[in-house]
């Protein structure tokens, strides 16, 4: 049974609730998770309010010191932490590397916190005056975590929080909870001090209690839209500081003179990558003039050749959905799309691998002449579903992304210079790729959409999120000549 890490330890409390952690490979109860109470929640922001005076005074050096000594942690259990992944969530072991991977960055990024928390001066602003910023911690802040990256979006939180001199609650998905128990034991080793990392596993009993709790300054979260708001409205309500991710329905626009060996490669890759349980992945491609007829064969001809199976098999390409649940959900769309009158390519729906016929497993499917109005379209599926929306002209595809509600990434193909300028210049969506299917930047930039896509006004890692966990303070500071001596009711004016 998997129990919360509270002060540097796991917690020994007797669980009051517990929730099934599947084995989506083979569709077998393989764990239990403790679902915390409000009870629990309110000691583990006990045990991080404690240790927030020592640590926000710990110097900015020895901080990033552990930050270096997770990053090595990190390395050389990579392989380690992608199993667990994979046998919670049911990505393939090399996904899940991925996965390792690009939360390492953001780790990567915090070790550069010396700098990153550098302020500005301006000397002699007025006579004998100077003023300066600095950047200081908000508190305990929390982190609230899907399950579709149960590694690296945790990792897109707490090493900069905590590199900002902050104390940490984090709620990662009760569906795979393993990795951020070994992340919290990594940290441990690399020297954090005890009640300044906390996981508290659970449901929307802890996400409420973590909501309303007074001494929570802030709140991260990534998910899908409805809870977003939700967790904006609500934690907003309480005083906190808050960013929200939301769902995403990514669109990927193939022009007629795009390489569509290229294009196609593209649509498969991001559309079926992690069985399509992915915020950034394209779940629609929009096809101008002609380019569908020449791209929906070598999309069918991809798909045909790819292998889905459990995730520790290393010829399986793609792995199962993370519930039973979740895959019924996802069978239901499909079903839906073929009632509403769109054109089923490739059916995914009654797969599963010999011998592993109880696993929650969907395979790649892909519709043609989808339109909006239509679930399939106007829903994030968050399985592997690609759909083919035609249009006739370039500026009907651009008119239909900005249409959209959801505006977290969005991709262009061509070989048109001219068209690519036009597209990232007027689509109004949050990150955007050319001939890149995928536009998640690196740590040093920062990650967010637009629109229903992100509440608050702070995207995630990079920059953004160190101004996130953070608070400016401007100081000016006079240090008068000792002979100087006088009242002035007047108001401070420049230049005196």
């Amino acid at each position: 049974m998997i129990n919360h890490w509270i002060n540097g330890q796991l917690w020994e409390q007797k669980p009051v609730r517990t929730g099934p952690i599947y084995n989506p490979a083979t569709g077998a109860v393989a764990d239990e998770v403790v679902l915390g109470t409000a009870d629990d929640v309110d000691s583990a922001v006990e045990a991080a309010l404690a240790a927030y005076d020592e640590w926000r005074e710990t110097p900015v050096t020895r901080r990033q010191n552990v930050m270096f000594a997770f990053r090595e942690l990190v390395v050389d259990n990579s392989h380690e932490i992608a199993k667990l992944i994979t046998a919670e969530h049911g990505k393939t072991h090399s996904d899940a590397l991925g996965e390792v991977q690009r939360g390492l960055e953001v780790v990567e990024f915090a070790c550069n916190i010396t700098h990153l928390l550098k302020g500005e001066f301006s000397e002699q602003v007025s006579t004998g005056v100077d003023t300066f910023t600095m950047r200081q911690p908000l508190g305990v802040v929390a982190g609230i975590t899907p399950f579709n990256f149960p590694a690296m979006v945790p990792m897109w939180m707490f090493p900069l929080a905590i590199a900002c001199g902050n104390t940490f609650v984090l709620k990662p998905s009760e569906k795979d909870p393993s990795p951020s128990m070994l992340c919290a034991e990594l940290l441990k080793e690399a020297g954090l001090p005890p009640g300044v990392l906390n996981v508290v596993h659970g449901d929307k009993v802890a996400v409420d209690r973590i909501l309303e709790h007074p001494d929570i300054a802030a709140v991260s979260f990534v998910g899908s839209t409805p809870i977003a708001r939700y967790i904006y409205e609500n934690g907003t309500r309480a005083g906190k500081r808050v960013q929200a991710l939301g769902g995403a329905k990514n669109h990927m626009v193939v022009l007629p003179d795009a390489d569509m060996e290229l294009s196609a490669d593209a649509a498969v890759s991001a559309g079926y990558g992690s069985a399509g349980e992915r915020c950034m992945a394209i779940s629609v491609v929009v096809a101008v003039g002609d380019a569908a007829d020449r791209l929906i064969p070598q999309v069918k001809a991809r798909i045909a050749k790819l292998r889905t199976g459990p995730g520790d098999d290393p010829d399986s390409e793609m792995g199962p959905l993370v519930t039973p649940e979740h895959r019924d959900k996802v069978v239901g769309y499909i079903d839906s799309g073929v009632d509403q009158g769109a054109d089923l390519v490739v059916d995914g729906r009654g797969f599963a691998p010999d011998g592993f016929e109880d696993g929650f497993y969907v395979a790649p499917t892909l519709f043609d002449r989808v339109e909006p109005g239509m679930k399939i379209y106007d829903d994030e599926i968050f399985g592997p579903v690609l759909s083919v929306v035609r249009v006739a002209h370039y500026q009907d595809a651009i008119d239909l992304i900005n249409a959209s509600p959801f505006a977290n990434g969005t991709a262009l193909f061509t070989n048109d210079g001219g068209a690519a300028r036009k597209f990232q210049s007027e689509i109004q969506v949050g990150m955007v790729g050319v001939n890149v299917p995928i536009p998640v930047p690196l740590a040093f930039y920062s990650f967010g959409g637009w629109k229903s896509s992100i509440f608050g006004s702070n995207a995630i890692y990079g920059p953004e999120g160190i101004r996130f966990y953070t608070r400016q303070k401007v100081v000016i500071s006079r240090w008068p000549d000792p002979m100087h001596r006088g009242v002035d009711l007047g108001f401070p004016q420049h230049g005196r």
